[in-house]
């Protein structure tokens, strides 16, 4: 007689029977060995547990399932990665619920520029068809908590990334790289919605390179257009977002640690920061996703190009909302910009310096990605 994996088994802890085992017993096998290891606090348990599941038909089947609204990413994406190649039916429907998972290293370096550690990292996104073959990948930024601006003892710190202050973001998605020529050119030729749009506007050109040589105006006229096509509220990030995005749960002045180097990013590497050698001068933009992301999964957070935001700019935080909103004042012509850029220094690539200029600004290295919400 084949065997009952539905119910555990005489050499488990716990024999089976009509009723449940009591809370504390130990329960070695069975599907309700799973079940308890499943609820444990110790997640390699939990992940352990999702491969033996799948043993057990089809209630261990609905068990990983159940595990795509684990609490922790890495449980989610051991479910995702056992479920993704499953034809059943009802896998198939709760997938098409589920945002896709992918893997990368976040790197931290040292004052010298070595680096120190390398861990691995899961990051959710989904994919936005935007026609002519273009795709825009959107990453899911977690809600939280950070310290907005720079401390005194920074080195390089300025005046208008002061004082520092606690910002709640709520969660949304941003683009995992810089919006692209190959994606500007594709939502370029979406219907109008406010403003014409050059197809070509950048200086370096690549379809894979950033998009630069582009207003603000032109920035929320492409977010305005992808919005019109997709459903989707696109827009640009507030600086506050941009900010807590870039940190990825950092206080560091970069996302990389107490420093960069041009292995890491694309900024003028004629000068350096801390005791890091000094670096490359390619003086030009490189294609997105040429470097190491942070630990949100997003790329080029540092250098290649300025990123517009949507907020007007101010001269320092006092009075700065403590809600991730956008701040805008009564001279709404000068706009932030953050992240520096090819031909910048890398103290202007730090997490907290800001930048700004006029919202008709069009130059070589000033381009954009996009935000949108998780709700």
């Amino acid at each position: 007689m084949a065997e009952n994996r539905d119910r555990a088994r005489e050499y488990d802890a716990v024999l089976g029977g009509q009723n449940s085992p009591p809370i504390d017993a130990a329960i070695l096998g069975g599907i309700e060995g799973v079940k308890r290891r499943l609820a444990s606090p110790d997640l390699e348990m939990r992940v352990a547990a999702l491969s033996d599941a799948l043993k057990y038909g089809e209630t261990g089947l609905d068990l990983v399932i159940q595990a795509l609204q684990d609490e922790s990413k890495q449980v989610q994406f051991t479910a995702y990665s056992l479920l993704k190649y499953r034809t059943e039916l009802k896998v198939e429907q709760h997938l098409n619920n589920v945002l896709s998972f992918f893997e990368f290293d976040a790197i931290e370096v040292n004052k010298f520029g070595k680096e120190i550690s390398r861990r691995l990292e899961i990051a959710r996104y989904f994919t936005e068809d935007l026609g002519n073959g273009a795709f825009l990948e959107m990453v899911l930024i977690p809600s939280g908590n950070f310290r907005m601006g720079s401390p005194e003892t920074e080195k390089e710190t300025k005046y208008n990334e002061s004082p520092q202050h606690k910002v709640k973001v709520s969660s949304l998605f941003m683009g995992k790289y810089l919006v692209t020529q190959a994606q500007w050119k594709a939502v370029a030729a979406l219907p109008q919605v406010n403003i014409s749009l050059n197809s070509d506007p950048s200086c370096f050109k690549g379809a894979n390179l950033p998009v630069e040589r582009v207003t603000w105006y032109e920035a929320v006229e492409f977010c305005a257009r992808l919005s019109q096509k997709t459903g989707r509220n696109y827009r640009l990030p507030t600086e506050a977002e941009w900010e807590y995005a870039c940190r990825a749960g950092t206080t560091t002045p970069f996302y990389f640690g107490q420093t960069i180097t041009t292995e890491l990013a694309n900024y003028n590497g004629e000068k350096t920061y801390a005791c890091e050698p000094q670096g490359t001068y390619r003086n030009k933009t490189t294609p997105v996703g040429s470097f190491a992301p942070n630990a949100f999964g997003l790329y080029d957070m540092h250098g290649n190009v300025w990123e517009w935001c949507a907020d007007s700019w101010h001269e320092h935080y006092r009075g700065a909302p403590s809600d991730g909103s956008v701040w805008e004042s009564d001279f709404s012509e000068l706009r932030v910009l953050r992240g520096g850029s090819w031909i910048h220094y890398p103290a202007d690539s730090r997490s907290a310096f800001r930048n700004c200029n006029f919202t008709g600004a069009m130059v070589s290295y000033f381009g954009f990605r996009v935000a949108c919400s998780a709700a």
